[in-house]
Protein backbone atom coordinates (compact mmCIF):
# COMPACT_ATOMS: atom_id res chain seq x y z
CA UNK A 1 0.00 0.00 0.00
CA UNK A 2 1.65 3.78 -0.53
CA UNK A 3 1.44 5.88 2.13
CA UNK A 4 -0.53 8.70 2.56
CA UNK A 5 0.16 12.39 1.98
CA UNK A 6 -2.32 15.46 3.25
CA UNK A 7 -1.52 19.05 1.93
CA UNK A 8 -3.97 22.11 1.12
CA UNK A 9 -3.70 25.54 0.14
CA UNK A 10 -6.34 28.55 1.57
CA UNK A 11 -8.16 30.00 -0.92
CA UNK A 12 -7.10 33.10 -1.80
CA UNK A 13 -7.43 33.82 -5.44
CA UNK A 14 -5.58 32.72 -8.45
CA UNK A 15 -2.24 31.03 -7.93
CA UNK A 16 1.02 32.69 -9.29
CA UNK A 17 4.09 30.94 -10.40
CA UNK A 18 5.51 30.80 -6.84
CA UNK A 19 2.20 28.66 -6.29
CA UNK A 20 3.45 26.62 -9.12
CA UNK A 21 6.80 26.09 -8.64
CA UNK A 22 7.08 26.27 -5.13
CA UNK A 23 4.14 23.84 -4.22
CA UNK A 24 1.83 22.14 -7.42
CA UNK A 25 4.71 20.89 -9.28
CA UNK A 26 5.80 18.93 -6.47
CA UNK A 27 2.28 17.61 -6.14
CA UNK A 28 1.84 16.70 -9.34
CA UNK A 29 5.07 14.43 -8.82
CA UNK A 30 4.08 13.00 -5.50
CA UNK A 31 0.72 11.50 -7.28
CA UNK A 32 2.35 8.89 -8.50
CA UNK A 33 4.46 7.77 -5.70
CA UNK A 34 1.72 8.39 -2.59
CA UNK A 35 -1.73 7.95 -1.89
CA UNK A 36 -2.34 11.87 -2.03
CA UNK A 37 -5.25 13.61 -0.11
CA UNK A 38 -4.90 17.88 -1.40
CA UNK A 39 -7.55 20.06 -0.31
CA UNK A 40 -8.59 23.51 -0.68
CA UNK A 41 -8.37 24.79 3.71
CA UNK A 42 -11.82 27.40 3.08
CA UNK A 43 -12.07 27.32 7.21
CA UNK A 44 -8.94 28.10 7.44
CA UNK A 45 -9.39 31.41 5.02
CA UNK A 46 -12.11 32.52 7.95
CA UNK A 47 -9.45 32.65 10.49
CA UNK A 48 -8.17 36.26 9.27
CA UNK A 49 -11.04 36.63 6.28
CA UNK A 50 -14.09 35.92 8.51
CA UNK A 51 -15.88 39.47 7.34
CA UNK A 52 -14.51 39.19 3.59
CA UNK A 53 -16.32 36.00 2.44
CA UNK A 54 -17.74 37.23 -0.56
CA UNK A 55 -15.26 35.44 -2.62
CA UNK A 56 -14.58 32.59 -0.80
CA UNK A 57 -16.88 30.10 -3.06
CA UNK A 58 -14.96 31.88 -6.30
CA UNK A 59 -11.62 31.90 -4.96
CA UNK A 60 -12.27 28.08 -4.25
CA UNK A 61 -13.40 27.09 -7.78
CA UNK A 62 -10.21 29.58 -9.04
CA UNK A 63 -7.68 27.54 -7.03
CA UNK A 64 -8.86 23.81 -7.84
CA UNK A 65 -9.01 24.85 -11.42
CA UNK A 66 -5.37 26.25 -11.81
CA UNK A 67 -4.48 22.74 -10.01
CA UNK A 68 -6.22 20.46 -12.57
CA UNK A 69 -4.79 22.84 -14.93
CA UNK A 70 -1.36 22.03 -13.90
CA UNK A 71 -1.72 18.13 -13.64
CA UNK A 72 -3.16 17.49 -9.79
CA UNK A 73 -5.36 14.36 -11.40
CA UNK A 74 -8.92 13.69 -9.39
CA UNK A 75 -8.00 9.90 -10.88
CA UNK A 76 -4.59 9.98 -8.61
CA UNK A 77 -4.93 11.95 -5.96
CA UNK A 78 -8.65 12.74 -3.67
CA UNK A 79 -9.48 16.60 -4.08
CA UNK A 80 -11.75 17.88 -1.46
CA UNK A 81 -12.96 21.35 -0.10
CA UNK A 82 -12.31 21.15 3.82
CA UNK A 83 -15.87 22.29 4.94
CA UNK A 84 -16.99 19.54 3.10
CA UNK A 85 -15.70 16.97 5.16
CA UNK A 86 -17.11 17.95 8.55
CA UNK A 87 -15.67 15.41 10.16
CA UNK A 88 -11.93 17.24 10.21
CA UNK A 89 -14.45 19.82 12.29
CA UNK A 90 -15.21 16.65 15.02
CA UNK A 91 -11.64 15.40 14.88
CA UNK A 92 -10.59 19.26 15.57
CA UNK A 93 -12.98 18.53 18.85
CA UNK A 94 -11.06 15.78 20.31
CA UNK A 95 -7.64 17.24 19.79
CA UNK A 96 -8.72 20.65 20.90
CA UNK A 97 -9.50 18.94 24.50
CA UNK A 98 -6.16 17.27 24.84
CA UNK A 99 -3.85 20.47 23.22
CA UNK A 100 -2.47 22.65 26.04
CA UNK A 101 -2.59 26.37 26.04
CA UNK A 102 0.91 26.52 25.87
CA UNK A 103 1.08 24.17 23.15
CA UNK A 104 -0.54 26.43 20.68
CA UNK A 105 0.65 29.80 22.10
CA UNK A 106 4.28 28.95 21.02
CA UNK A 107 3.56 27.32 17.38
CA UNK A 108 5.57 29.04 15.28
CA UNK A 109 2.55 28.41 12.43
CA UNK A 110 0.06 30.64 14.74
CA UNK A 111 2.65 33.39 15.11
CA UNK A 112 3.25 33.31 11.35
CA UNK A 113 -0.78 33.86 10.66
CA UNK A 114 -1.41 36.26 13.75
CA UNK A 115 1.11 38.50 11.77
CA UNK A 116 -1.36 38.67 9.27
CA UNK A 117 -3.44 40.78 11.24
CA UNK A 118 -3.91 44.43 10.38
CA UNK A 119 -4.52 47.41 12.47
CA UNK A 120 -8.17 48.39 12.94
CA UNK A 121 -8.78 52.16 13.69
CA UNK A 122 -5.81 52.68 15.71
CA UNK A 123 -6.25 49.74 17.32
CA UNK A 124 -4.29 46.17 17.47
CA UNK A 125 -6.52 43.46 16.69
CA UNK A 126 -7.03 40.88 18.85
CA UNK A 127 -6.58 37.15 17.91
CA UNK A 128 -9.79 35.26 17.51
CA UNK A 129 -10.30 32.15 18.67
CA UNK A 130 -10.23 30.40 15.36
CA UNK A 131 -7.12 31.83 14.54
CA UNK A 132 -5.86 30.46 17.84
CA UNK A 133 -7.29 27.32 17.38
CA UNK A 134 -5.54 26.98 13.88
CA UNK A 135 -1.97 24.96 14.99
CA UNK A 136 -5.33 22.10 16.44
CA UNK A 137 -7.00 22.52 13.26
CA UNK A 138 -4.00 22.00 10.84
CA UNK A 139 -3.54 18.90 12.79
CA UNK A 140 -6.90 17.33 12.78
CA UNK A 141 -5.90 17.98 8.65
CA UNK A 142 -3.11 15.98 8.50
CA UNK A 143 -4.44 13.63 11.18
CA UNK A 144 -7.78 12.92 9.35
CA UNK A 145 -6.16 10.87 6.99
CA UNK A 146 -3.60 9.42 9.05
CA UNK A 147 -0.89 11.03 6.89
CA UNK A 148 2.52 9.67 7.10
CA UNK A 149 4.19 12.84 5.09
CA UNK A 150 3.34 16.60 5.04
CA UNK A 151 5.15 18.37 1.98
CA UNK A 152 6.53 21.29 2.79
CA UNK A 153 9.13 23.89 2.05
CA UNK A 154 12.55 23.61 4.76
CA UNK A 155 11.17 27.05 6.00
CA UNK A 156 8.26 24.89 7.46
CA UNK A 157 9.37 22.08 8.85
CA UNK A 158 8.68 23.66 12.46
CA UNK A 159 4.75 24.27 11.42
CA UNK A 160 4.04 20.29 11.95
CA UNK A 161 5.61 19.55 15.08
CA UNK A 162 3.31 20.62 16.79
CA UNK A 163 0.88 18.09 14.87
CA UNK A 164 3.31 15.19 15.96
CA UNK A 165 3.45 16.38 19.35
CA UNK A 166 -0.47 16.40 19.43
CA UNK A 167 -0.06 12.41 17.61
CA UNK A 168 2.02 11.50 20.56
CA UNK A 169 -0.17 12.94 23.15
CA UNK A 170 -3.24 11.01 21.49
CA UNK A 171 -1.67 7.95 21.28
CA UNK A 172 -0.18 7.69 25.00
CA UNK A 173 -3.93 8.67 26.04
CA UNK A 174 -6.00 6.12 24.22
CA UNK A 175 -3.56 3.85 22.64
CA UNK A 176 -1.28 3.97 19.37
CA UNK A 177 -3.25 4.45 16.50
CA UNK A 178 -2.39 7.97 14.95
CA UNK A 179 1.06 8.04 12.59
CA UNK A 180 3.55 10.27 13.53
CA UNK A 181 3.33 12.34 9.97
CA UNK A 182 7.37 13.79 9.13
CA UNK A 183 8.17 16.63 6.61
CA UNK A 184 8.97 15.65 3.23
CA UNK A 185 11.09 18.78 2.13
CA UNK A 186 10.19 19.81 -1.46
CA UNK A 187 13.12 21.14 -3.27
CA UNK A 188 11.32 22.49 -6.11
CA UNK A 189 12.67 26.04 -7.79
CA UNK A 190 11.66 29.46 -5.58
CA UNK A 191 10.91 32.52 -7.40
CA UNK A 192 10.66 36.07 -5.99
CA UNK A 193 8.61 38.64 -7.31
CA UNK A 194 9.04 41.18 -9.78
CA UNK A 195 10.13 43.62 -7.95
CA UNK A 196 12.48 41.18 -5.89
CA UNK A 197 10.29 40.83 -3.05
CA UNK A 198 8.51 37.68 -1.85
CA UNK A 199 5.72 36.95 -4.48
CA UNK A 200 2.43 37.57 -4.01
CA UNK A 201 -0.89 38.76 -4.88
CA UNK A 202 -1.13 41.50 -2.47
CA UNK A 203 2.11 42.95 -3.15
CA UNK A 204 0.86 43.55 -7.17
CA UNK A 205 4.69 41.61 -8.19
CA UNK A 206 3.10 38.18 -9.51
CA UNK A 207 2.67 36.73 -12.74
CA UNK A 208 0.03 34.60 -12.34
CA UNK A 209 -1.24 30.90 -14.34
CA UNK A 210 -4.24 32.42 -15.72
CA UNK A 211 -2.75 35.45 -16.58
CA UNK A 212 -2.51 35.96 -20.77
CA UNK A 213 0.83 35.73 -22.78
CA UNK A 214 0.27 39.42 -23.34
CA UNK A 215 -0.34 40.21 -20.06
CA UNK A 216 2.74 37.76 -18.59
CA UNK A 217 5.50 39.30 -21.19
CA UNK A 218 3.97 42.87 -20.36
CA UNK A 219 4.37 41.88 -16.27
CA UNK A 220 8.36 40.47 -17.17
CA UNK A 221 9.05 44.16 -18.61
CA UNK A 222 8.58 45.20 -15.25
CA UNK A 223 11.33 42.87 -13.57
CA UNK A 224 13.99 44.27 -11.61
CA UNK A 225 17.65 43.49 -13.66
CA UNK A 226 21.07 45.02 -13.20
CA UNK A 227 20.82 48.29 -11.28
CA UNK A 228 24.26 49.70 -12.51
CA UNK A 229 23.42 49.14 -16.09
CA UNK A 230 23.09 52.60 -17.46
CA UNK A 231 22.72 51.44 -21.59
CA UNK A 232 22.77 48.61 -23.70
CA UNK A 233 26.32 48.02 -24.20
CA UNK A 234 27.08 48.22 -20.65
CA UNK A 235 28.66 45.74 -19.11
CA UNK A 236 26.56 43.41 -17.30
CA UNK A 237 26.62 41.41 -13.99
CA UNK A 238 24.18 38.81 -13.98
CA UNK A 239 24.57 37.67 -10.23
CA UNK A 240 23.75 41.31 -9.38
CA UNK A 241 20.45 41.32 -11.76
CA UNK A 242 17.77 41.25 -8.91
CA UNK A 243 15.03 39.43 -10.86
CA UNK A 244 15.29 38.64 -14.98
CA UNK A 245 18.58 36.60 -14.57
CA UNK A 246 17.04 34.81 -11.60
CA UNK A 247 13.90 34.06 -13.94
CA UNK A 248 16.52 32.86 -16.64
CA UNK A 249 17.68 30.37 -14.30
CA UNK A 250 14.29 28.49 -13.54
CA UNK A 251 12.98 28.91 -16.94
CA UNK A 252 15.55 28.29 -19.22
CA UNK A 253 17.67 25.31 -20.46
CA UNK A 254 21.44 25.39 -19.07
CA UNK A 255 22.72 26.17 -22.38
CA UNK A 256 20.32 29.28 -22.77
CA UNK A 257 21.22 30.77 -19.19
CA UNK A 258 24.89 30.44 -20.29
CA UNK A 259 24.17 32.47 -23.29
CA UNK A 260 22.30 34.77 -21.55
CA UNK A 261 25.52 35.33 -18.37
CA UNK A 262 27.89 35.69 -21.31
CA UNK A 263 26.20 38.19 -23.57
CA UNK A 264 25.35 40.30 -20.54
CA UNK A 265 28.82 40.26 -19.40
CA UNK A 266 30.04 41.15 -22.92
CA UNK A 267 27.49 44.26 -22.93
CA UNK A 268 26.02 42.55 -26.27
CA UNK A 269 22.33 41.82 -24.63
CA UNK A 270 20.10 44.84 -23.43
CA UNK A 271 17.92 44.06 -20.35
CA UNK A 272 14.67 45.09 -22.44
CA UNK A 273 15.82 42.74 -25.06
CA UNK A 274 16.67 39.75 -21.84
CA UNK A 275 13.20 40.36 -20.68
CA UNK A 276 11.26 39.88 -24.26
CA UNK A 277 12.87 36.60 -24.89
CA UNK A 278 12.41 35.84 -21.01
CA UNK A 279 8.90 36.26 -21.13
CA UNK A 280 8.45 34.05 -24.60
CA UNK A 281 10.10 31.51 -22.46
CA UNK A 282 7.97 31.67 -19.48
CA UNK A 283 4.98 32.14 -21.86
CA UNK A 284 6.12 29.14 -23.85
CA UNK A 285 6.13 26.92 -20.39
CA UNK A 286 2.69 27.71 -19.04
CA UNK A 287 1.24 27.35 -22.50
CA UNK A 288 -0.49 24.05 -21.76
CA UNK A 289 -1.16 25.04 -18.54
CA UNK A 290 -3.39 27.91 -19.70
CA UNK A 291 -4.67 25.85 -22.29
CA UNK A 292 -6.14 23.63 -19.96
CA UNK A 293 -7.37 25.85 -17.55
CA UNK A 294 -9.01 27.67 -20.33
CA UNK A 295 -11.02 24.17 -20.72
CA UNK A 296 -11.57 23.85 -17.41
CA UNK A 297 -13.14 27.84 -17.28
CA UNK A 298 -15.27 26.92 -19.98
CA UNK A 299 -16.24 24.11 -18.25
CA UNK A 300 -16.92 24.97 -14.26
CA UNK A 301 -19.31 22.29 -14.09
CA UNK A 302 -17.01 19.65 -14.37
CA UNK A 303 -14.75 21.48 -11.72
CA UNK A 304 -17.66 21.36 -9.19
CA UNK A 305 -18.21 17.57 -9.93
CA UNK A 306 -14.75 16.83 -9.27
CA UNK A 307 -15.16 18.79 -5.99
CA UNK A 308 -17.85 16.97 -4.93
CA UNK A 309 -16.97 13.48 -5.28
CA UNK A 310 -13.64 13.82 -4.27
CA UNK A 311 -14.75 15.27 -0.82
CA UNK A 312 -17.35 12.39 -0.94
CA UNK A 313 -14.58 9.82 -2.01
CA UNK A 314 -12.52 12.13 1.36
CA UNK A 315 -16.05 11.63 3.87
CA UNK A 316 -15.38 7.64 3.23
CA UNK A 317 -12.01 7.60 4.93
CA UNK A 318 -12.47 10.02 7.53
CA UNK A 319 -15.62 8.30 8.60
CA UNK A 320 -13.75 5.18 8.97
CA UNK A 321 -10.64 7.35 11.04
CA UNK A 322 -13.20 8.98 13.11
CA UNK A 323 -14.99 6.01 13.83
CA UNK A 324 -11.75 4.23 15.17
CA UNK A 325 -11.10 7.59 17.40
CA UNK A 326 -14.65 7.92 18.61
CA UNK A 327 -13.86 4.00 19.99
CA UNK A 328 -11.05 4.78 21.53
CA UNK A 329 -11.86 7.79 23.06
CA UNK A 330 -14.66 5.85 24.57
CA UNK A 331 -17.71 8.06 22.83
CA UNK A 332 -20.99 6.83 23.10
Amino acid sequence: MKQTIVSGMRPTGKLHLGHYLGVIQNWVELQDKYDCYFFVADWHALTTKYDKTEDLRQNTLDILTDWLACGIDPEKSTIYVQSLVPEIAELNIYLGMITPQNWVERDPCLKDMAKILKTKEGQASQINFGLMGYPVLMSSDIMMFNADFVPVGIDQVAHIEITRDITRRFNNLYGEFFHEAQPLLNHCSLICGLDGNKMGKSFHNDIKISDTAEVTSKKVMTAITDRSRLRKDDLGHPDECEVAFKYWKIFGSEDEVNTVRCECEKGQRGCAQCKRQLGDKINSRLAEIREKRKYYENHIDEVEKIINEGSAKARVKAKEILSQVRKLVKMY
